[in-house]
């Protein structure tokens, strides 16, 4: 299958001029203040601290014989670390955004090997699909209608999505298990069939065979090893690994709904010539919303995902300077009259996605399937 996307064109002045006027001002920035686009010394301890979050407390459950409590708490923490790798580490690392040097930024995106993900149909699904595409129904993969969740307002309703507020959260918990077990083998082969992934075959079954070889690593360090050769209580360890998992699903699957599925986006359609009748630029800030901008530790943990705009305007600058470029995206977004989505607290970006999740489970009425 041909992968045929559409196209976004736009000849409205005020467009272009918005998004030539805004990369000057974002370049001028970095050259005045003579600063890197990339990571400081506050992103290297970051990066140190989430990655020993993750790792310390697993070496501890290996080590020690603790008490199923304080085995529950480590587990927890390295929910939270894992998370945070997820949000910080590899997502600027695999924008090319942590550094200047390709090496560093292949080893510190490649730390989603040690999340039980794939750095291949991780970029594929978030660089191509989503960045380039956002909130385009099915062809950016984080819209996609998921098992029992609807996102999208162009997907078929069924009768079970009214309640998918109700279980939608619960939902969220076990994505990050789903990936670590199924969704990097049916992603490949799906993106495959789609022409999405345009390797000679010879390139492709190398892929997935490094895929299909890092799973069982993982495997390895998190079952086989623990279970089979340092013979911690099975029970233990298996429910305190789901409880890593459902915290890092639910925060993870959360906070990138907080973005894009919120009553203040868009869903735009490409017209009959395969268009999307738009500046690519707009786009991306008809479809993506901040929050909690001015919240410190909320920038600090999620590496800067609550800046989403700044993200995807300029995904190859590190998160750590998009409160200041942030400024000046609003500043240049009002100038030129273009809208600057924002949800003030994490509060009411929750809100507005359980708001937005009530409308896409309505089923149609019957004014809406006459017309």
């Amino acid at each position: 299958m041909s992968f045929n996307p559409p196209r976004f064109i736009s000849q409205e002045k005020n467009k272009i001029d918005f998004q030539s006027t805004l990369k000057k001002r974002v370049d001028s920035y970095f050259k005045e203040k003579n600063i890197s686009k990339h990571c400081n010394a506050t992103m290297v301890i970051k990066t140190i601290v989430l990655l020993l979050s993750y790792i310390m407390p697993f070496i501890l459950v290996l080590i020690f014989d603790l008490p199923i409590w304080a085995d529950i708490l480590l587990w927890l923490i390295m929910g939270f670390g894992l998370a945070g790798i997820g949000m910080s580490i590899m997502h600027d690392a695999n924008h090319g955004a942590y550094s200047s040097n390709p090496k560093v930024n292949y080893w510190l995106g490649n730390t989603l090997n040690l999340c039980g993900g794939s750095v291949f149909n991780w970029k594929l699904q978030h660089n191509v699909l989503h960045h380039t595409y956002t909130n385009v129904t099915h062809l950016d993969d984080d819209i996609n209608d998921k098992l029992i969740m609807r996102f999208s307002p162009h997907t078929q309703v069924k009768w079970y999505h009214k309640f998918q507020v109700v279980y939608s959260f619960l939902f969220y918990t076990i994505l990050t298990l789903y990936w670590v077990l199924l969704k990097d083998f049916t992603q490949f082969f799906k993106y495959l069939k789609q022409g999405v992934i345009r390797g000679s075959k010879k390139e492709n079954t190398l892929v997935f065979i490094r895929i299909t070889l890092m799973k069982l690593c993982y495997c390895f360090v998190f079952f086989y090893l623990p279970i089979f050769i340092v013979k911690v209580p099975m029970f233990e360890y298996l429910l305190g690994y789901l409880v890593m998992q459902m915290i890092a699903g639910l925060v993870l699957t959360t906070i990138f709904q907080l973005a894009h599925t919120v009553e203040e986006t868009i869903h735009p359609l490409p017209n009959e010539n395969n268009i999307i009748e738009n500046n690519w630029l707009v786009h991306q800030m008809n479809t993506t919303v901040n929050f909690s901008r001015k919240n410190k530790f909320i920038s600090w943990y999620i590496g800067g995902l609550n800046f989403q705009v700044e993200h995807h305007l300029f995904p190859t600058i590190c998160h750590v300077h998009y409160p200041e470029i942030s400024e000046i995206v609003k500043g240049t977004a009002e100038e030129f009259g273009i809208p600057y989505l924002e949800n003030k607290t994490i509060g009411e970006a929750l809100n507005s996605h359980i708001k937005t999740l009530l409308r896409f489970g309505k089923l149609p009425s019957l004014n809406d399937a006459i017309g």
